[in-house]
C-alpha cells in the first residue's frame, strides 16, 4: 500500500508559477510510475502528465505542454510538478496518483491506470 499526500496548491495571478509536491509513503520506492491529474469544477478529472520510473520519459497533455514540468527525486520518494506561465484555466484540484502494476514501458494517461492517489490540493489563478 502507498500513501500520497500532495502539497504546494495556493491562489496565484495569472503568468505566475507554483510547484507541487507529492510525497509517497508506505510501500514505496522508485518502482512506480507516476501521473499528475487534474478536476476543474463542473468537469471530471483530466490527466496533465505522466514520469516513468527512471524519470528519463514524460508526457504531457496538450494544454500544459511546454509550461509545465513533472520530475521526481526517487530517493526523497517525491515527485514535482513545476507549473510555470498560469492561466484561470489550470484553475482544479490537482491529484498525484501512482501505478503499481506491472509497467511495461507505455504512456499511462487513464485514471484506471493508476492505483493509488492523493487527496489533492487545490489551485486557483485569478486573472
Amino acid at each position: 500500500q502507498v500513501q500520497l499526500v500532495e502539497s504546494g496548491g495556493g491562489l496565484v495571478q495569472a503568468g505566475c508559477s507554483l510547484r507541487l509536491s507529492c510525497v509517497a509513503s508506505g510501500r514505496t520506492g522508485s518502482s512506480y510510475v507516476m501521473g499528475w491529474f487534474r478536476q476543474a469544477p463542473g468537469k471530471e478529472r483530466e490527466f496533465v502528465a505522466t514520469i516513468n520510473r527512471s524519470a528519463d520519459r514524460t508526457y504531457y497533455a496538450d494544454s500544459v505542454k511546454g509550461r509545465f514540468t513533472i520530475s521526481r527525486d526517487n530517493a526523497k520518494n517525491t515527485v514535482y510538478l513545476q507549473m510555470d506561465s498560469l492561466k484561470p484555466e489550470d484553475t482544479a484540484v490537482y491529484y498525484c496518483a501512482a501505478r503499481g502494476r506491472l509497467s511495461g514501458g507505455l504512456i499511462y494517461l487513464r485514471e484506471d491506470e493508476y492505483d493509488y492517489w492523493g487527496q489533492g490540493t487545490q489551485v486557483t489563478v485569478s486573472s
